[in-house]
């Protein structure tokens, strides 16, 4: 059989894909590369040769690593044409040299897939890996799009939540010190209208893009009244040049109630930095827990994929009983972002088939599987 009509019989067939608006002329990748609008920030070349994509590949702590091999066993046997360039981060490190490095491979190839990297050190010079590298890359939104899969036990079922971020700015500036010899700590919450601006209209541009109907601003205004005020009224002014998205806001403490109690009155969340954090972990523990659910993190001229509640799991590392699901689905994410279609379309066929028909479920799901069992089942549908 020819692997045109082995694509063709892979492809999905389930609503839950179905249901998922994929398809474009031109990738999210060459968009932010390859068109005359997109002025690049750096004069090192992106590399695609042959027509492979060169990803940088983060393992990083905990389960992460482990992850990662699975990431690429199925990349191989789908054929994806995608070459990793493998970048550690120590996560005891005492300086930023593993950092600056991962960074400068990020801009030369574009996109990256990451595990979450531990920063260990308490030296405050050495900057924390994860919110260094969503800073230093303007990687201003995370999206998450939490979906209830069918047949995985869980609080709440039909569930269908996208939550857009605010990726570098809030509680996460890294702007803290502490004064009356350390009795007093001081932490800068930054808000900026331009960047409120600018994910509350990815925010609604999405919501558009595919076909959603309304977009929920997450806030704690009440109190907080300059600086999520700030995020509000940008958001409220963004919402007027989309007549077709309904918009409405929550307070955060009342948004974690209501999705704990009915989730399925919400659509997109648009939230600042912290918030995002908080909800988008409720989500996941309602829906069957973090080890299904991916994140991205978009800014105009980069992009990083990962799991989506960024966990260590430092305490199941090397016990083989760590769901690779998330990371796999991250690994789809990014597929779709290089524009390679057919790829993704297979491995999330497979990923479906193996966690809804067959089941085959990790602990953190209820199930007995191990983390290689789950990845032997969807290289068999692939």
């Amino acid at each position: 059989m020819n692997l045109n009509k082995t694509f063709k019989l892979l492809k999905p067939t389930h609503w839950y894909w179905r249901n998922v608006p994929r398809s474009k002329t031109i990738s999210d990748f060459e968009i932010q590369h390859k068109t005359p609008k997109c002025v690049k920030t750096t004069p090192i070349p992106l590399a695609l040769y042959g027509g492979n994509h060169t990803v940088t590949m983060i393992p990083g702590s905990g389960i992460g690593p482990e992850l990662m091999e699975f990431v690429r066993q199925v990349f191989e046997v789908a054929k994806a044409p995608v070459l990793f360039e493998t970048v550690t981060i120590d996560e005891n490190r005492q300086d930023n040299t593993d950092l600056e490095y991962a960074i400068i491979s990020i801009k030369r190839n574009g996109v990256a897939i990451k595990g979450n990297v531990d920063t260990l050190s308490e030296d405050t010079t050495v900057r924390l890996s994860n919110v260094a590298i969503r800073n230093e890359l303007d990687l201003f939104a995370y999206l998450m799009r939490c979906k209830s899969y069918p047949g995985v036990k869980a609080k709440h079922q039909n569930v269908d939540i996208v939550v857009v971020r605010q990726n570098t700015e809030g509680e996460y500036c890294m702007l803290e010190h502490s004064i009356k010899d350390g009795t007093v700590v001081e932490n800068l919450k930054i808000i900026t209208e331009e960047n409120s601006r600018r994910v509350a209209k990815y925010a609604f541009d999405y919501a558009r893009k595919n076909g959603r109907k309304k977009v929920t601003t997450v806030h704690k205004a009440n109190i907080m009244k300059l600086s999520d005020g700030l995020f509000l009224q940008t958001a409220r002014k963004v919402a007027k040049d989309y007549p077709d998205i309904q918009h409405n806001d929550i307070i955060i403490d009342n948004c974690c109630m209501q999705l704990v109690s009915k989730p399925q009155q919400f659509d997109v969340l648009l939230t600042p930095n912290l918030y995002g954090n908080i909800v988008a972990n409720v989500i996941c523990g309602i829906t069957g827990g973090p080890g299904l659910v991916s994140g991205r993190n978009y800014g105009a001229h980069y992009a990083v994929f990962e799991p989506g509640t960024r966990n260590s799991g430092r305490a199941i590392a090397k016990k083989n009983i760590a769901n690779p699901v998330a990371m796999l689905n991250a690994s789809v994410d990014m597929l779709h972002h290089l524009g390679q279609l057919e790829h993704a379309k297979v491995i999330e066929n497979a990923i479906l088939k193996a966690v809804t028909q067959d089941r085959v479920h990790t602990p953190d799901l209820g199930g007995s599987a191990s983390s290689v069992e789950v990845v032997t089942k969807i290289l068999e549908y692939i």
